[in-house]
């Protein structure tokens, strides 16, 4: 079964925030560093337009990451995205603190991790989601797992899940695109 089929529905229903990391979530895991110590990072604008359209269907968007890093404060204005925790490395409170600034328990979260640092937030969050390539034990802990990799889509594609799993598909996608869930592979 594909991961379109395989989407938890049920489980995905009445979710207030989604929680990303970034690297390897929202880019491909890769950091290009200059010569003057400057971070490169590549973002996908598809998962970019998958966060405004879950974003305009109600859903809160967070990032939680390990990393401190100028672009990702730039990519999270660029995108509207409130919620923001870099240099978390202890990523449980890190989650902790993200919910209690919006005001919802992780209970209301879907989190998308992709490495071990992930995994104490992830399980505190009703739903446990990875890219493709995530480490072996983050995909063991996931109930659900893209069908794309980390900065590939990825993220679109749980934003698509999301927006199907709280009615907002026709008010968000078809009115304003003429797209429909089938169309786009759900």
């Amino acid at each position: 079964m594909n991961s379109y089929q395989s989407f938890p529905l049920d489980i995905a229903k009445g979710i207030k925030m989604l929680v990303l990391d970034v690297d390897g979530v929202l880019t491909e895991g890769h950091v290009t560093m200059t010569d003057n110590g400057d971070e490169i990072k590549n973002f996908n604008v598809r998962d970019g337009h998958g966060i405004k359209m879950l974003q305009r269907a109600g859903i809160e968007v967070a990032i939680l990451t390990g990393r401190k890093s100028k672009v990702v404060a730039h990519r999270a204005a660029d995108l509207g995205i409130q919620y923001l925790i870099q240099g978390s490395l202890r990523k449980a409170d890190g989650l902790k603190d993200l919910c209690a600034q919006a005001g919802i328990s992780p209970e209301d979260c879907a989190y998308m991790g992709d490495d071990v640092i992930d995994l104490p937030a992830m399980r505190q969050c009703r739903l446990k989601t990875a890219p493709l390539d995530a480490y072996k034990g983050v995909l063991k802990h996931a109930a659900w797992v893209s069908e794309y990799a980390g900065g590939h889509g990825a993220v679109r594609q749980l934003c698509e899940g999301l927006i199907l799993a709280n009615q907002a598909w026709d008010s968000i996608l078809e009115q304003a695109y003429g797209v429909s869930a089938q169309d786009c592979g759900w």
